[in-house]
């Protein structure tokens, strides 16, 4: 059992957390890719094809946070990774 928030923040009682799972992808056909707008900054992180250049989004990412999550879910080291624009 864990007690998030604290005594302050009205700490709540958690008997059971989710484990991270690592989910796969085919690293032969598949590179990952973090797609920038050059217009808005928005960042998009996700999977090209190699074989025809199909680009398939997984999750924007709006900061650090959220890029640390991408790279644990997949297993990827950050320079696997490529950038677009």
């Amino acid at each position: 059992m864990r007690v998030l928030g604290g005594a302050a923040g009205g700490g709540r009682l958690v008997m059971f957390h989710r484990k991270k799972k690592t989910e796969s992808f085919d690293r032969e056909t598949m590179k990952p890719v973090i797609r920038s707008s050059i217009c808005t900054g928005e960042k998009v992180a996700g999977f090209r094809d190699v074989r025809n250049g199909d680009f398939h989004e997984i999750m924007l990412i709006r900061g650090d946070a959220d890029l640390q999550e991408f790279m644990l879910r997949y297993g990827i080291d950050a320079s696997e990774i490529g950038r677009e624009w």
